[in-house]
Order: structure tokens, then C-alpha cells, then sequence
């Protein structure tokens, strides 16, 4: 019996190394330290700014914490503001009105108000235009949305995440990020290490990645 309850304890002690954090795997100081963040902030609607270089996990972490909040059987949704261009990124976010522009034949919800009850995630806030910057931090200013071409505000419930592999200190500095929008996202931050900054974490990703291929 002894002998099995060992057995058991090994199996499930490396059923949680594999699965990890709501799947982010690691066991080093660093990423144990924002698995206790994220299990404090999760809870709350504090807004929250994921940094880190890219590819280390800042959506994943988003994720986890839409996952683990009372949101999480409302909608998660993840917007890459470098992917989309200045223009077409407001009309995604805000929705418009029928006859806003040239090609809005008919009303369109905006991401804003499709991501309401749950979580949406800004990917590479800081690709943002600075007019739209200024029109979102009214968003979070005020609560609501105004559709492009529309009277009516929006009302909507949301909860923000932010992430950047981009300095916003220093963006700020040069004038090319707001400083009232920085203080309103990065309430709480959380700064993602690179593998070089968490080496306890090589084993375990190895091993999952020669069992998972």
C-alpha cells in the first residue's frame, strides 16, 4: 500500500508539472510568483498589463486569468492591435451603424459590446494610434461605446488586459503613448521572463515537448 500511494503521488506530482498553471508550465520562482498574482487579481476587474518579449507566454496568461475569474463563462477575447490597421481596428472595436462609411451596409456590434460579461485582451497595446487611444481611454473613463456613426451610448462590462513587448515607459516618454492612458492600464502589471530568466523551467518544457511530438 505504501509502495502504491508513493506510486500515485509521483503520477500525480508529474500530471502537475505537465498540465501546469491553467497549461503554463512552470516550477521556477518567477512564474510561481504571477501564478500567485494572477490567482489574486483574477477575482477583481483591475486592469492588467501582461509585458514581455514575444513568445513567452503573455496571451496564455491572459487566459489564465479570464479562466480563473467569475467571468469565465462569458466570452475571452483576444485582439492583436499590430495585426489590424488604425482605421479598420476602430470600426472592429466600436462597431458602426449602418451608412457610418462607404461599405457599412448594416449595423455592426463592436468587439467591445460582444466582450461584454467577459474578458477582452488588447494584444500589443502599444501598436495603438494615439486617436484611438484617446477614444479608448474615454471607453474606460466612461463605461460606455459609441458606435461609429451613432447617438447612442453603450453601455458595456468588460474586464481589460493589456500586454506589449514594447518599453511604454519610454513610449510615453517620447510622446507616442499617452500617460493617462498608461496609468489606466497598468493598474496591475506583470513582467513575463524570458526561459534565460527562468532556467528551472528547461527540464520540464523539454520533457513535455519530446512527449507532446
Amino acid at each position: 500500500a505504501i509502495s502504491l500511494k508513493t506510486e500515485v503521488d509521483k503520477l500525480k506530482e508529474r500530471e502537475d508539472m505537465l498540465l501546469g498553471f491553467h497549461n503554463i508550465l512552470g516550477k521556477s520562482n518567477n512564474m510561481l510568483s504571477i501564478f500567485h498574482t494572477i490567482e489574486e487579481v483574477a477575482g477583481h476587474n483591475t486592469s492588467v498589463l501582461i509585458r514581455g518579449a514575444s513568445g513567452t507566454g503573455k496571451e496564455l496568461l491572459a487566459r489564465a486569468i479570464h479562466k480563473q475569474s467569475n467571468r469565465s463563462s462569458k466570452h475571452f477575447v483576444d485582439v492583436n492591435c499590430a495585426a489590424i490597421p488604425g482605421t479598420l481596428l476602430e470600426s472592429e472595436l466600436f462597431g458602426y451603424e449602418a451608412g457610418a462609411f462607404t461599405d457599412a451596409r448594416k449595423r455592426k456590434f463592436g468587439l467591445f459590446e460582444y466582450a461584454t460579461g467577459g474578458t477582452l485582451l488588447l494584444d500589443e497595446i502599444g501598436e495603438m494610434t494615439m486617436p484611438l487611444q484617446a477614444k479608448f481611454l474615454r471607453v474606460l473613463e466612461d463605461g460606455y461605446v459609441r458606435r461609429l456613426g451613432g447617438t447612442d451610448n453603450i453601455p458595456i462590462d468588460v474586464r481589460f488586459i493589456f500586454s506589449t513587448n514594447r518599453d511604454l515607459n519610454r513610449m510615453v516618454a517620447e510622446g507616442s503613448f499617452r500617460d493617462d492612458l498608461y496609468y489606466r492600464i497598468s493598474v496591475v502589471p506583470i513582467m513575463v521572463p524570458t526561459l534565460s530568466e527562468r532556467k528551472e523551467d528547461i527540464i520540464i518544457l523539454s520533457q513535455y515537448f519530446v512527449e507532446e511530438f
